[in-house]
Parts: C-alpha cells; structure tokens; sequence
C-alpha cells in the first residue's frame, strides 16, 4: 500500500500515520487546538486533545505558524461534520523547520494584485488549489480521450518563421542579428503535415499571441491544444469537438467533486454539457438571436444596455458571445462565417463560398470562445491564392504549400485554449487564475 496521504484517509480509518504537513489555520479553545492541515492532497481538520499528548507536544502546537511544515502522527477518525469525512487525532508532531517571519498571506481577505504578486504562496491555499487541481484533470481527460480516439501527439516548434494568421500579434525573435523568427501562435500548420504523415494527431503545449488586451480572456502566454485529421470535413470536425468538451466535462464532474465543492461551482451549469447535444447554428441565426436579445433588452449580467447588434459581415465581440452562450444551457457551436474576416487556410463552403467551413464553440454563461476550428483548404491554387490575398509571404508558405502539391486531401482541425475551458470549468472570473503562473499585459512576476 502506498504511503497515507489526506486524500487518501479513508484507507486508513483507525489507524496510526504519520506524514508532513503544513499548517493553513490555527484556533485554540482551552485544552484543545484545532490544526487545519494541507499536503498537497488535500486539506483536514487535525485534533490536539492537551489529555491525550504529552505537555511538549501541545505546546509546540500552540507555536506553529501559518504554513509551518511538520511531521504529524495521529489516528485517523471518521467525522461527518468534517469536509472530507474524516480528521486526525493527534499524537504526535514534529516541526520539519522554524518560518523565517510572518508568513505574508494572513486569512483576512487581500486584493487580487496582493495575491498575483505574491502568486508562489498563493498557489498553496485552498483555491488556486482546487482550481489547478481541475486543471490536471482536464489535461489527464484530453490525453486519454484522443489516445482512445486512436491519436497520436505531434509536438510542433515554438519557433516559427512565419505566422499561421499574420505577424500582427506575434513576439518578434531576433536570431543572431541574421534573421528574424516568431514565437509560435499555432501549431496547427504543422499539425497539418503531420496529420498528412500520421492520420490524426494533436498538438499541446504554450502558444504566445502579443495582443495589448487587458480583458479577462486573454493572456499573453497560454496552452493550445490543436487536433487535426486527414481525412476529415467540416461536420466530422464538429463532432469531434462536441465529444472531446463533453468527455472532458464528464470526467471533471465524476473525479473532481471536492475541487468543484470548493469553488462552490453551480454543478448544475455544467450537467448539459456532459450530456452533449450541443446547438448547432449558422452565423446568420446567431446574429438573429443576438438581435432579439438586444431588441427585447433580455441581457445577461454585463452586457451594457446600448450594445449594438453585430452587422453581416462583421465579427462578433465579447459581449454579442456572451449574449450567445447566455441563449443556450451548453456549449453552442456556430457555423459557417463570411470568410472575409477569417483565417486564408480555411475551406470555402461550396455552396456559398463568401462563407467558410468553420465553427466556433461557444460556452455559456459569458465564457465566450472556447474553440475555433474548421476544415483546411487542399487545393494548392486556391490556397496559394489565399495566401497572396493576405500578403503573406509566398516564400515562407513553401513548405505549407507542399502538402498540396503531394497528396493533398480534404482535412480538418481546430484549436483550444485550455485556460479559457478550464475556466469555465471551475466558473472563475478571469484566465489567470486558470494557469500557474499568468503572463499579462502589466504582470510578469514572479
């Protein structure tokens, strides 16, 4: 049997272990003093009963300090009133080092730039835990959805010398003052040639857009998860996205339940999504839909009154998405945009071709964009075409081009920002709680 730890103290009911802790509160009511305790685990209650331990060990509790780390022993009890069903009789304690001051996160509440600044300390309290806690577990559903979806993970540069959409928002590199590189925004271009090697694969891993944006939803630094299959359409690509978010959902709900607990999640906001079934709708009906929320004034928390319909032809922003996943109880998936103001690799819809085979996933409840994806234009002269239109550099596309040339077929994909799903997951208010450490617009410390 492995070694006990908090989160596994059902195992252990009666018994005797011994493990080290930090201690997260104290309180002392005459003869007894109540330890909340933390692992890395999980949290507990811990009891030191002055009857039943020695007098040194019921004074060295006394002096712990907030995030003292210390070897406890103790028996371990089932308790209903406790969080997780059980505390810790203690026995025995041992502290493993002296603190070097007072600790700087005390449990009176702090403001969000305290925290971020001190954001090495703040990771160890209840809920950045909880919340990177569901993060894991949505990166462990990912990896073992697409494995059992016969996938094969494709590791893309973060080097690139050329933008998958433009430079506009790309980290300039300079490479020994010869030449000039890009930190990568996507790895999809090269997902597509290892799709045409490999039939389906994903990419994961940081991706980097330089946008001057200090909004909630967006970072400068963030994980993208970016399938792609060959062969593969536009419908089929949309089937894949709604079985990965309800997979990734399911399991977040059966394996996270304390996490969600925690955050005192709305479980009941994420329960359709499990179930999948997810809307499908063109952008014309969106912009109906967004139009008669706006007409009526049914708005959700937010979005201010003089909010302007979106126009055919333009793009939705932050607020008309919010209006979208408001209308609905799960992600909604919207097709088929004008191609004018999308990417130059995506396929036209043949039956319209002023418009695109590509979807974006919407989620509820404000969350906005989770998904952008669509099927990838095969034929070398249109896509050549395209590429002049965005007066992209021919040269830099050769290699691109080439999985046209040679045996070319129809293939799609899409990308995922895994900060955005994780946030609307755990239903947070902003991305940079959502990663370890959040690179923004006006923080880069620590």
């Amino acid at each position: 049997m492995n070694p006990p730890t908090l989160a596994t103290l059902s195992q252990f009911e009666g018994q005797i272990i011994t493990l080290t802790v930090w201690l997260t509160q104290k309180r002392s009511s005459g003869k007894i003093h109540f330890l909340q305790v933390r692992d890395g685990t999980g949290f507990v209650q811990a009891a030191v009963f002055k009857n039943d331990v020695a007098e040194s060990v019921f004074d060295t509790a006394g002096r712990l300090t907030q995030e003292q780390a210390f070897a406890l022993t103790g028996t371990v009890q089932a308790d209903t009133r406790a969080a997780g069903g059980f505390e810790i009789a203690v026995t025995g304690l041992e502290p493993q080092a002296v603190s070097a001051g007072e600790y700087p996160i005390t449990p009176k509440e702090h403001g969000v730039d305290f925290l971020l600044e001190r954001r090495h300390l703040w990771l160890r309290h209840r809920r950045p835990w909880a919340i990177l806690k569901i993060r894991d577990a949505v990166q462990f559903a990912l990896m073992t959805f697409f494995h059992d979806e016969g996938f094969v993970r494709f590791d893309a540069p973060f080097f690139t010398p050329s933008a998958a959409e433009g430079t506009t928002n790309l980290f300039e590199i300079d490479l020994f003052e010869q030449d000039k590189a890009y930190l990568s925004q996507s790895g999809q271009l090269y997902a597509e040639a290892g799709a045409l090697a490999l039939g389906k694969v994903y990419t994961f891993g940081p991706t980097f857009r330089a946008e001057k944006s200090k909004t909630r939803r967006h970072l400068l630094e963030f994980w993208m998860l970016e399938p792609e299959v060959a062969p593969s359409s536009h419908v089929q690509n949309m089937n894949l996205q709604e079985r990965m978010v309800s997979y990734v959902v399911r399991h977040v709900l059966e394996h996270c339940a304390t996490e969600l607990g925690l955050l005192e999640r709305d479980l009941s906001k994420l329960e359709p999504a499990a179930q999948g079934n997810f809307p499908r709708i063109t952008y014309t009906e969106a912009l109906e839909i967004i139009r008669v929320h706006i007409e009526n004034k049914d708005l959700p928390s937010g979005v201010q009154d003089d909010i302007q319909p979106v126009l055919w032809g333009e793009d939705f922003g932050a607020p008309h998405e919010t209006i979208l996943g408001y209308h609905f109880d799960r992600p909604v998936m919207v097709e088929r945009y004008p191609a004018s103001f999308k990417a130059f690799y995506m396929q036209p819809d043949p039956e319209n071709p002023l418009l695109a085979l590509c979807d974006d996933m919407i989620a509820p409840e404000g969350y906005g964009e989770i998904i952008g994806g669509s099927e990838r234009i095969h034929d070398y002269e249109l896509l050549k075409s395209r590429i002049e239109e965005h007066n992209l550099p021919l040269e830099a596309f050769e290699w691109y081009l080439d999985l046209r040339r040679f045996g070319s077929v129809p293939h799609a994909g899409f990308g995922m920002g895994l900060e955005r799903l994780v946030a609307w997951i755990s239903g947070i208010d902003h991305l940079r709680e959502a990663i370890p450490f959040p690179r923004m617009l006006t923080r880069m410390y620590p």
